[in-house]
């Protein structure tokens, strides 16, 4: 039985973790982190600087502000997390990274295993048709969600740039320009409304021909599951930085 710390345990994703996990029987929560107020089946703790329960991992569906904490705590007691926390800066990504040599990390901007198989699809793609295809990414999620463009659209962008001999620039605002496309480019758009779980598409834009490789998200029970699923997969592991490729290439 694994014993999970869920850090945001209030927030939408929590909530539909919390839920995940009571239908399991190879895991549960046994403590959880989150400054607003609920009621729940385990002990709550505003910091991680308050919490005295023991646990194998911790899952992080919260807010780029309670990092720090986090990895404090972790490092301090030696336990794995899985930082599923979405708008981190490129110095906190960095600070994880450090941060895993220490201890077993898993981060990613999407727990889907969906996103990661059309991450690696899209790399391929950009592989054999760079030069000759103009690459979009379009994401649509929710009115609700704060930051733009998503965490996925912008680790699709990063998976499509590494898979590149010449490095592009990303494009987020065109409205200002009087110009043509550069071709050296990836626009990424930001759409929000309603109630988008999460919509992500690549598009290649070629010569009288287009390729289109998408994802849609139909609940964010996906996420849920993704993330108990690494919790379970980090447990044991050595320190490291890992993240959904492992998962899947382990499968």
């Amino acid at each position: 039985m694994t014993k999970i710390i869920l850090s945001g345990c209030f927030g939408h994703m929590g909530k539909v973790i919390t839920d995940c996990v009571a239908k399991r029987a190879d895991c549960e929560i046994v403590a959880g982190v989150d400054i607003g107020d609920g009621t729940a089946a385990y002990p709550v703790f505003k910091s991680f600087s308050d919490m005295n329960v023991d646990a194998d991992v911790i899952v992080d569906f919260s807010h780029p502000s309670v990092l720090n904490g986090l990895l404090e705590f972790a490092v301090a007691k030696k336990m794995p997390a899985v930082i599923a926390t979405t708008g981190l800066s490129d110095e906190q990504v960095a600070k994880i990274r450090e941060t895993a040599k220490e201890i077993p990390l898993f981060f990613s901007a999407n727990m889907s295993i969906g996103i990661s198989l059309i991450s690696e699809l899209a790399a391929k793609a950009a592989r054999v048709l760079e030069g000759s295809f103009d690459i979009e990414i379009v994401e649509a999620h929710h009115n609700q969600k704060i930051d733009a463009p998503s965490g996925t659209a912008l680790m699709l962008a990063n998976s499509i740039s590494d898979a590149l001999t010449e490095k592009p620039h990303y494009e987020f605002d065109r409205h200002s320009k009087r110009q043509k496309r550069d071709k050296n480019e990836i626009g990424i758009h930001a759409i929000r409304g309603g109630t988008i779980v999460g919509e992500h598409e690549i598009i290649f834009a070629g010569l009288d021909e287009i390729i289109k490789i998408s994802h849609s998200a139909r609940s964010k029970e996906l996420f849920a599951v993704g993330a108990v699923n690494a919790a379970l997969y980090l447990k044991g592991k050595e320190p490291g930085f890992y993240s959904m490729k492992q998962l899947i290439d382990e499968k």
